[in-house]
Formats: C-alpha cells, sequence, structure tokens
C-alpha cells in the first residue's frame, strides 16, 4: 500500500461500489462459469476437465485412473473451485442419460435415471472418450489461444480446437446472473449435414437448414410434440418445446389392458415419475389404474401401469400426460458466448461461428506444419551442402580447435545459417553412406512437396473449406448414429398419414359393393387343392370381385364400370375382421345407381413417363399419362369414354415400352406393343385391342414380358401356366391365338395374370372361400390345354384371383 495512503480512510460511494463490485461479479460468471463458448460449447469447467485428463494421457486407448485424480489436477491447476462441483461436472459428462455424446468413460456407479448420485470420486475411475480426443485433436500445433491460470503459473486452453459442433451436438443449460441458456442436443450426423450445407453455400437459409437439421435428439428418446417450437427456436434463438414419453397400450396374459412407458422425456426422475403416479392415484386425481410398477433392467425402460378392468386405457394415458412428467416442456435459449459477449443465436449463426472457429483451427494448424515443414527443410539443405562437400567438411571441423570455431569456418565456407551449421555438426557418421544420401533427398522432396501444398491452403479458402468438410465428414462416418428422439405432429399440425402405421393390407371389394381392408398376414399360404379358409361372410348372393394386396400409405385408384376413377388412401378404407362383410362402398365413393367398381390400382408414387393402360369388355383398350389422375376431386373423374353397351373391366400401369396381353372369356388371347397405343387424354374413347366373337367378352389384360407366365383360371377351379414366349406378339386389334382349352368341367375363363415362378395368388370362390398358392405348385402347360385342379368346387364357383406380390401395385 501507498505510504501516503497508509493509515487513512476512503470515502466510497455505496451505490457506486455495489453497482462495479455486482456487475464485475455478474460478468465473471457469465463468462467464467455458466455459459459455453459457441466455438467448442464447452464451460470453463468442462474444458479444464478435458484438457487436465489429456495432459495425464488418459486417451480411451489407456486403463481408466481414479476419477479424484483428475478432479485433484483441474481444482490444483486450473479450476479454484469446489471438488464437488468439478466432480458433478465430470460426472454428467460421463452419464448417457444426461449427455447425447459422453465425453467421458466412467467405470463404477455414475448415477442412474432414477436419481441416483454417483459414488464418491475415490471408488470411480474415468478416461477419456473417442469423441473427446476430436475435441483436443491438433490442440499442440498452436491452434488455439492460451492464458494463464487463476494463480499465473501455468497457462490453460481458452478454447478447445473441437472438430464437431458440440454445442449443436450435445447442448449446453446454465444459469447465470440476468440470464439463463437451455441448448437442446441434436443428432451429430444432421448438425454435420446441416454444416456441409453452409460450407457448400454460406447464404442458405434457416429452413435449408432445417431440412437437414430435423429437430433436437435428446439421449433418452422420447417424442417432441409439434414443430412450432423447434422453428421458432432455429429462427430466433428461443423456442419452447413439448416432451412427450413413449407410451403404447397393450394387453396382458389375462386380457387386461396396460400402458408399457419405454423412453421418458429428457432430465426426467424415473423414480419420482413412478412416485408422483402412485400419489396421484392413492389421491383418485387419476382412476382406472389397478398396479404400478417398474420392469427396467440392463436392456431398457419399462414401466409397467395396469388398467382396471372397466377402465380406459386412452383417458387413463391422455391423463398421466397432462397431471405428471410423462409429458414436460423444454425450454429453448440459444445463448452462448461470442468473443466473450453472451448472445442470443439463431441456428445459422450458431453454425456459422462454428465453421468460422474450424476456419481459424485449419489455418493455424497449417501455419505451425508450415513452419516446421521450412525450419525442417532448411536443414535438411545444409546437410545435403555438406554431403556435397564431404571432404572439405570434414577437413575444417578436423582443423577448428572447438565448437564454435568449426561452427563458424562451416558457416564462412559455404554461406551455411547458424541452424545449419549446427546439424551438420550434429551428423552422424551413418549419413555419409549413399543410401542416407538418397533418404535425405527423398525427405527434401516430399518437404518441399508439403510446404506447397501448405501455401496453397492458406492462399484459399476453397480448400480450406473442403478439408473441414472432408475431416467433419470423418466425423460423422465414425460417431453418427440414429435418431433417438421422434417428432410427431401436435393437434393443430396433425397430419394424419404419419399416425397411421405403415403395412401391407388386403382390399376386398364384393359384387354388391361391399369393401374392407384387413391385415396381410390374415391369409396362411396352403398346398394346391386346398379347401382354404374363409375369408369373409356376404350378404345371399353377393361375392368377392376384386382382391389386392396394398399398403396403408399407397392411393388407391378405383376405376368404375362406367369409366369414372375416385381416389382414396389405403388407410381410409374401413378395417374389417376376416368373416366381416365390409363397408358399403356407396358410403365412402360418390357413386351413381347402377355404378360400381371394375378396377382398383394401388399408386406409390405418379411418375411422368408413366402410363396406364384401361380396357374394356368390349376389347377396348386406352393409354393414358399417369400424372393424369394425380389430382382426383371427391366426386371421381372422367378415366374413359364408354360406348352405351360397353364397360371398363382393367387398368394396368406401364412404363412405356411394355407389352400387354387380352384375355377373353372363350380362351382366346392377343399379345400386342403398347406403342401400338397412342397416348389419349382422360375422356378419349381409345382403340380396339382385339376383334370378339359374338359371344365373348374380354376378361383380363396385363403386361407381357417374355420372362413370366400367364396364368389362367377357370369358374370352376381349373388352372395352368403357360410361359408367355409362347404367344407371338401380333398387331393390335386381331382376333388373337387359343390359350385354353374350354370343356363343361372347367368352366369359362374367370380370370387371366401374368405370374413368376416366385409369386403367390389368391383364388376366392362364389362363397367367400379363399385360397393362397404358390405359383410353383401350379402346373406349367402349353396354350391349348385345360389345366389341372387348383381349388376343390363343390356347389360353388370361383369368382375371383389376385396375385400376392410386390407387382400388385404397378
Amino acid at each position: 500500500m501507498d505510504k501516503e495512503l497508509k493509515g487513512q480512510i476512503i470515502d466510497i460511494n455505496i451505490e457506486k461500489e455495489m453497482k462495479k463490485s455486482y456487475l464485475d461479479y455478474a460478468m465473471s460468471v457469465i463468462v467464467s462459469r455458466a455459459l459455453p463458448d459457441v466455438r467448442d460449447g464447452l464451460k470453463p469447467v468442462h474444458r479444464r476437465i478435458l484438457y487436465a485428463m489429456d495432459e495425464l494421457g488418459m486417451g480411451p486407448d489407456k486403463p481408466h485412473r481414479k476419477s479424484a485424480r483428475v478432479v485433484g489436477d483441474v481444482l490444483g491447476k486450473y479450476h479454484p473451485h469446489g471438488d464437488r462441483s468439478v466432480y458433478e461436472a465430470m460426472v454428467r459428462l460421463a452419464q448417457d442419460f444426461n449427455t447425447r455424446y459422453l465425453l467421458a468413460d466412467g467405470h463404477g456407479n455414475f448415477g442412474s435415471i432414477d436419481g441416483d448420485s454417483a459414488a464418491a470420486m475415490r471408488y470411480t475411475e474415468v478416461r477419456m472418450t473417442k469423441m473427446a480426443m476430436e475435441m483436443l485433436r491438433d490442440i499442440n500445433k498452436e491452434t488455439v489461444d492460451y492464458g494463464l491460470n487463476f494463480d499465473e503459473t501455468l497457462k490453460e486452453p481458452m478454447v478447445l480446437p473441437s472438430k464437431f459442433p458440440n454445442l449443436m451436438v450435445n447442448g449446453s443449460s446454465g444459469i447465470a446472473v440476468g440470464m439463463a441458456t437451455n441448448i437442446p442436443p441434436h443428432n451429430i450426423k444432421e448438425v454435420i449435414d446441416a454444416v456441409v450445407v453452409l460450407l457448400d453455400n454460406p447464404d442458405a437459409s434457416i429452413d435449408e437448414l432445417m431440412e437437414e437439421i430435423t429437430g433436437p435428439d435428446f439421449p433418452t428418446g422420447a417424442f417432441i410434440v409439434g414443430t412450432s417450437g423447434i422453428k421458432s427456436a432455429y429462427r430466433t434463438g428461443r423456442g419452447k418445446l413439448r416432451l412427450r414419453a413413449v407410451a403404447e397400450i397393450e394387453e396382458n396374459d389375462k386380457g387386461r389392458s396396460m400402458i408399457v412407458v419405454t423412453e421418458l422425456p429428457y432430465q426426467v426422475n424415473k423414480a419420482n415419475l413412478i412416485e408422483r403416479i402412485a400419489d396421484y392415484v392413492r389421491d383418485k386425481k387419476i382412476e382406472g389404474i389397478s398396479d404400478l410398477r417398474d420392469e427396467s433392467d440392463r436392456e431398457g425402460m419399462r414401466i409397467v401401469i395396469e388398467i382396471k378392468r372397466d377402465g380406459n386405457p386412452n383417458i387413463v394415458l391422455n391423463n398421466l400426460y397432462k397431471y405428471t412428467q410423462m409429458q414436460t416442456t423444454f425450454g429453448i435459449i440459444m445463448l452462448a458466448l461470442v468473443d466473450g459477449e453472451p448472445r442470443v443465436l439463431n441456428l445459422k449463426q450458431m453454425l456459422t461461428y462454428y465453421i468460422a472457429h474450424q476456419k481459424e483451427i485449419i489455418v493455424r494448424r497449417t501455419q505451425f506444419d508450415l513452419k516446421k515443414a521450412e525450419a525442417r527443410a532448411h536443414i535438411v539443405e545444409g546437410l545435403r551442402i555438406a554431403l556435397d562437400h564431404i571432404d572439405e567438411v570434414i577437413k575444417i571441423i578436423r582443423a577448428s580447435k572447438n565448437d564454435a570455431s568449426a561452427k563458424s569456418s562451416l558457416m564462412e565456407s559455404f554461406g551455411l545459417s547458424d541452424i545449419q551449421a549446427q546439424a551438420i555438426l550434429d551428423m552422424r557418421l551413418k549419413r555419409l553412406t549413399g543410401l542416407e544420401r538418397d533418404k535425405l533427398d527423398e525427405e527434401y522432396r516430399e518437404l518441399i512437396k508439403q510446404i506447397n501444398w501448405f501455401k496453397e491452403i492458406l492462399a484459399s479458402d476453397k480448400i480450406i473449406y473442403n478439408i473441414i468438410k472432408e475431416e467433419i465428414l470423418d466425423i460423422k462416418d465414425r460417431f453418427g448414429d440414429r435418431r433417438r428422439t421422434r417428432i410427431i405432429p401436435s393437434s393443430g399440425e396433425i397430419n394424419i398419414e404419419d399416425m397411421i402405421k405403415e403395412e401391407d393390407i388386403v382390399i376386398t371389394l364384393t359384387h354388391f359393393g361391399y369393401i374392407k381392408r384387413m391385415p396381410e398376414d390374415t391369409y396362411k399360404t396352403q398346398r394346391r387343392g386346398g379347401k382354404g379358409i374363409l375369408g369373409l361372410t356376404t350378404r345371399d348372393e353377393d361375392f368377392v370381385e376384386d382382391l389386392f394386396i396394398t399398403s396403408t400409405h399407397d392411393t388407391v385408384l378405383f376405376f368404375t364400370n362406367k369409366g369414372k376413377v375416385f381416389s382414396l388412401k389405403g388407410y381410409e378404407i374401413p378395417e374389417g375382421g376376416r368373416q366381416a362383410k365390409g363397408t358399403a362402398i356407396i358410403n365412402i365413393l360418390h357413386l351413381e345407381k347402377g355404378e360400381k367398381v371394375s378396377a382398383i390400382i394401388p399408386i406409390s408414387s405418379y411418375e411422368d413417363d408413366h402410363n396406364l393402360i384401361l380396357a374394356t369388355k368390349k376389347g377396348i383398350a386406352k393409354k393414358t399419362k399417369l400424372s393424369s389422375f394425380e389430382n382426383i376431386r371427391k366426386n371421381g373423374i372422367i378415366a374413359i369414354t364408354l360406348k352405351e353397351d360397353d364397360e371398363l373391366i382393367s387398368v394396368r400401369r406401364t412404363c412405356g415400352d411394355d407389352e400387354m396381353i387380352v384375355v377373353t372369356e372363350k380362351g382366346m388371347a392377343i399379345r400386342f406393343r403398347e406403342q401400338d397405343i397412342r397416348t389419349m387424354g382422360r375422356s378419349a374413347m381409345g382403340v380396339k385391342a382385339i376383334t370378339l366373337a359374338d359371344d365373348d367378352k374380354v376378361v383380363a389384360m396385363d403386361l407381357a414380358p417374355d420372362d413370366k407366365f400367364v396364368l389362367v383360371i377357370s369358374e370352376q377351379g381349373f388352372g395352368k401356366k403357360t410361359p408367355l414366349n409362347e404367344y407371338r406378339t401380333q398387331i393390335r386389334g386381331g382376333k388373337g391365338i387359343i390359350t385354353y382349352n374350354i370343356r363343361e368341367k372347367t368352366g369359362d375363363i374367370v380370370s387371366a395374370k401374368v405370374i413368376k415362378k416366385e409369386d403367390e395368388i389368391m383364388m376366392i370362390s362364389l362363397n367367400g372361400t379363399i385360397i393362397r398358392l404358390k405359383a410353383d405348385e401350379i402346373s406349367t402347360m402349353g396354350r391349348n390345354t385345360q389345366g389341372v385342379t387348383l381349388m376343390k368346387m363343390k356347389d360353388d364357383r370361383v369368382v375371383a384371383v389376385a396375385k400376392y406380390v410386390d407387382e400388385v401395385k404397378n
């Protein structure tokens, strides 16, 4: 203290002093404790923990070491705070339910999602993970700035190189003075993909980045309900998420309903949640629960909530979401330090600052490598000069009194620098061999190549960005994993299709217009000649006309006998049991009197180069672009203009260069090229496909590739398959050739399908019996034959046939 001031009392305005002191304290908390740096996403304590472990050589390939050792080093060297705060920060880095991508590999009791705390630091052990090593990669190449520690005896890094965007990937939370941050974790693959988009196009919008990053990805999984909070956070830096537990309603062995919870919202304590549910049940705030137990084990979480016999599981589940932490909110505040100042950042800004940091890392690393390469090249140049004049060098050294005079003489004689002359004096005799000289020349050439490359890097931002991209994509390949948190629509954003499970279904339509869908696995595969299973119960004299396999998410086009087409999604068709008759289609489609569906075509997508070929009972065919049927009004649209006595009987999807085969009831068939039919508009009438006899009509039309077979089935259950190469291609409009030897015992042809040996088919009779057969069990015969028994008929007849193959979606 100044002698003049010693013993004096200085008057200070307490208001000013309080403001100054509190501001100093606040800034210290903000900068040095509570907020992460935008560049590496770490708070000082986490940065010091990782740096201390790196100094101790605690890499993932080394044995675990006591946690107390790490905490002691961090406290003694860099972080003058309590040991508990340091240990808890390190524990969090090793908890897979708190940290999305672990930076510490813990060995021992590191706590649990039930709120159990970690064992004391003297019991647990720790080391760095491979991800943590990427945070510190190249730190020894002068890539980051260092500052003095708290007692100015050591230096510590002010930021880590962080080869992946840790702030976005692992998130961060902290409460400072007058501000707080709460950044959720994200999927590393999505974040890196967004970084690559920004590297390729610095002007990319936030919406373009959001195409890659769909939303936060929490380590505990669960659901995010709605996207409005995500969009707000990414655009403004602030938003609110609604997180919901993953729960399914199941039945136990006794047939009682139970709710099984397998994933909880982020940072929800499982034990506390179960206790709270039990309290609500006891207080009758939530009713309908008969039992509650935790069946979680090392395989995963499983909370079982049994429902009373008269309880409604959906109501109980909604109440659980309403009153408990099975549904929580997560307030996003994307606040981070930018050049030492706290700023709320949007998604693009966060990634832009990270890219700028990586650019600086690459530049500084390259400058370090360049300086090192140039220094080595300088020494190698001196050694090469010495080898070129080795006799004179030896003479000078032998004539010198000491090292200093030898060095001086070498520098004068050959124009060497002090460093080069010293390297020559330090050179071993083995370097005088010819082989060593070759190695020296090769090393020099390689050094020059490296120096030129380093200079190219420093002169080109494009090369720097390509290096960043290459390195970060390598991180993605090595550490990328699937999303854990799924995003579901909120009540105001519901997309029904997203809520429907995509699965294969069977669609049946009866003669009197009853339709239903059933799970595909309703049917069992049976051998040829079996009696089948009862497929559905129909009204008197009703029978099934169409049966198709499709998906709940596919569009189903319904073509009617009057030439109109309607559209429904697979899931919009009412589901029915195997023996249910279904729903009247007039309650689903706006059909006119006397109009019925004659063809059903599932469509997955509307390719521009695909067509639909439509065939009528009177042998007319028409080709129309598939895209013409994409936007269909609720009341349907015209698919083909028909003559008064004609009906639409078949529709197929084609690629533009297919061949078609048309089969008639009396056993005739014609094969012709699709190109023979010109493309027409939707309302066109079409052209003649086959010339029919007076008592004949078309029963089927299909695609006709050479490597397949024509399956023909008669009404009495006879059938056969014939190779398509037995059907020569003819000119459209002819009479065709014989495809089936019709007899009284076989009956007329009911249907024909083009199949391959691996296909399966379904046959359905007038009485509603279904049989499923493998195509390779059906006899292969020539065109003019009657086939074999496929389905035994007794006071019954076959009325419909369908293929059980993916091509049913064509």
